[in-house]
């Protein structure tokens, strides 16, 4: 027998991305505390924003990953 794919409802997809703010501000936030441990135990100034960015930009890589795999 042949299953048609049922498309997905509008609502289902908001529900699949209610966290996604959540989870990016966690990211955010995670990425801000170990680069502020990571400049006090080895003395530098330059950390914090560093990783802080880098946390930024894998934040919205998951997002536009978990967005896409939605739509699919």
């Amino acid at each position: 027998m042949n299953k048609k794919s049922v498309p997905k409802k509008p609502l289902n997809k908001a529900l699949a991305l209610s966290g996604a703010g959540l989870q990016m501000g966690l990211t955010i936030y995670l990425g801000f505390l170990l680069g502020t441990w990571l400049d006090k135990k080895f003395e530098l100034e330059f950390l914090t924003e560093t990783i802080t960015l880098l946390a930024i930009f894998l934040a919205m890589y998951s997002l536009i990953k978990q967005a896409n795999k939605i739509n699919e």
